[in-house]
């Protein structure tokens, strides 16, 4: 296929995935990836909609978050590994990239509150709007197209059982929380060794969790969200520090 994109080529892509109508799917996208497509980011949710159909639902994190910025001396420093910042309502760009950044400002979307807002489009869409957890219950599928399973934004729903022991490492000194106060910044102090969600993956995969194909030059995976979840929750309640590379 050409790497100019139209709306057809995308949604008849999506139906060769498996995407159907009446579908909810949690989506993630890098436009980059795709190539050139003839009217870009309107036209990938344009074709997103075509494909789920009114029945179905769209729902795209809306986070108040930058990209990852980076660290300077200091903070490498202070022992920083991440460094993101909170962002006011109408601040762009975020981080979530061009597809969810436009896809959130569309009239016909619902928009949720908070720094981890949702935006969503279609049936039950207010309800949707509130956080991925109604799609996880009720059986949907998140689309990543041209990105992986680290990009799956609902994959830190499991992550309350994560070991306090764990969860601890990622914690900054008292420093560096001084220097980057909470109400303005996101940031973490360590990176496991090994990528844990790369693990949840490959365990997806072998279970049938995970569907690829191709659309136009790029990799998409459709994905069973709560089947993923499972998977996840079962590897911390089993063996979480040998999924972070810990033993």
């Amino acid at each position: 296929m050409s790497t100019s994109l139209t709306r057809t080529d995308i949604a008849e892509g999506l139906h060769r995935l498996g995407v159907k109508p009446g579908m909810m799917l949690e989506v993630h996208c890098s436009l980059g990836s795709f190539g050139y497509v003839d009217g870009g980011a309107d036209t990938v949710i344009e074709a997103l909609k075509d494909a789920v159909g009114s029945d179905g639902a769209i729902v795209m994190p809306s986070f108040r978050l930058s990209p990852n910025l980076p660290l300077d001396e200091d903070d490498k420093a202070l022992g920083l590994t991440l460094k993101i910042k909170i962002l006011e309502n109408d601040e762009v760009p975020s981080g979530m990239g061009v597809v969810a950044n436009t896809f959130r400002k569309m009239p016909d979307v619902v928009i949720g509150e908070g720094v981890f807002r949702v935006s969503a489009w279609g049936k039950d869409a207010e309800k949707h709007s509130l956080g991925f957890q109604r799609l996880v219950d009720s059986g949907g599928y998140a689309l990543l197209m041209g990105v992986d399973i680290y990009s799956l934004s609902s994959m830190h729903y499991a992550e309350d059982i994560l070991p306090v022991e764990i969860k601890d490492l990622f914690q900054p000194s008292e420093e560096a929380r001084n220097r980057y106060t909470e109400s303005e910044w996101f940031i973490e102090a360590w990176e496991p060794p090994v990528k844990p969600w790369y693990t949840i993956q490959e365990r997806a995969y072998q279970r049938g969790y995970v569907i690829d194909g191709m659309i136009g030059n790029i990799k998409c995976m459709l994905v069973k969200v709560k089947g993923v979840l499972d998977i996840y929750r079962e590897a911390l309640q089993s063996e979480p520090f040998t999924l972070y590379g810990l033993e």
